[in-house]
């Protein structure tokens, strides 16, 4: 009677890159691709020049082990990295990453008035249009990161499937004044947001969160989209303020993006270094969270108005 040995069970994973155009990284950039397995054992260390990589015969294991973690590396470009990323033996895996060069701009092109205005029409209310654009460009030319800011909420928020519309359909128009920042804006909205947000909360695409207070001063409630591991929308509501426009007595929101889906992650290394530094969660990280993370779940693509290219 003979026996066979049986060879180990392996999984493929390719890799690809892209810059902050969101296009592939170009040919010729030396990057170092680490890969961990579930045990934080490393697996990779290769250094390669090419923005598409494909790494066969990982080891498999068909357990936890098999939540893999991607950290991509290269000189001049900030690094970038994905967990979990799960394995297969059945199916190949794939990973999306984006490289920012460190020396950077804010390319607006796309993200003229006349056209933004057509797509996100309450930027354009309570101005007139000449008024309307001058406020916008002077966004633009002096707090472009707050400008990025608007431009990343604007456009995950019209991903956001409610029961009825997006979180758009409810805004009636932007604050024009020091609080529209580098992580946040605040709103007129149609109080019929709370309940679609409740809504959504129970069939799962939200989650509230409590004490909102605390992170939020003013706030009567907030909710957290939990569709992805990062860069998930937070609605966070002040019933206290009211405005008729139009005819409707508006309260007002306050959406921002955290990086951390997990309130524990986002208090530590938020909340708290932004708190006792002065800083504010950065836009271009957003960018860059949000897109690799609309990438791997497979949504349609984080394509807000705007590139970032090297300076």
């Amino acid at each position: 009677m003979s026996s066979f040995a049986t060879a180990p069970a392996t999984s493929t994973l390719t890799i690809n890159l892209y810059d902050g155009t969101r296009q592939p990284l170009v040919d010729g950039v030396d990057v170092l691709f680490r890969i961990f397995d579930g045990n934080q054992k490393p697996i990779v260390n290769q250094e390669l020049s090419d923005p598409s990589v494909r790494f066969t015969n990982l080891p498999f294991h068909d357990n936890f082990v098999d939540n893999y973690r991607v950290v991509a590396t290269a000189d001049g470009y900030y690094s970038a990295g994905f967990v979990p990323v799960p394995l297969s033996s059945q199916r190949p895996a794939g990973l999306d990453l984006m490289l920012l060069p460190k020396k950077n701009k804010f390319n607006f092109t796309a993200a003229g008035w006349d056209s933004v205005k057509q797509v996100y029409p309450f930027l354009a209310s309570g101005a007139s249009d000449a008024d309307g654009k001058a406020r916008y460009e002077n966004l633009m030319a002096n707090k472009p990161k707050a400008l990025a800011s608007l431009l990343n909420l604007c456009t995950a928020m019209s991903h956001i499937l409610l029961p009825s519309g997006t979180p758009l359909t409810y805004l009636k128009q932007v604050i024009w004044d020091d609080t529209l920042a580098q992580d946040r804006f605040f709103a007129f909205c149609d109080p019929v947001l709370i309940d679609q947000v409740k809504t959504a909360a129970q069939q799962g695409l939200f989650a509230p969160e409590f004490g909102s207070g605390f992170f939020h001063p003013g706030a009567t409630a907030s909710w957290k989209q939990i569709q992805f591991g990062e860069a998930n929308v937070q609605l966070t509501f002040h019933e206290g303020t009211r405005v008729v426009i139009n005819g409707t007595e508006c309260i007002v929101v306050e959406p921002d993006i955290d990086y951390f889906k997990d309130l524990g992650a986002h208090g530590l290394l938020e909340v708290i270094p932004n708190k006792f530094t002065g800083g504010l969660t950065d836009p271009e990280t957003v960018y860059v969270l949000r897109w690799i993370a609309g990438r791997h779940a497979g949504v349609p693509e984080f394509d807000p108005p705007y590139t970032i290219v090297k300076s």
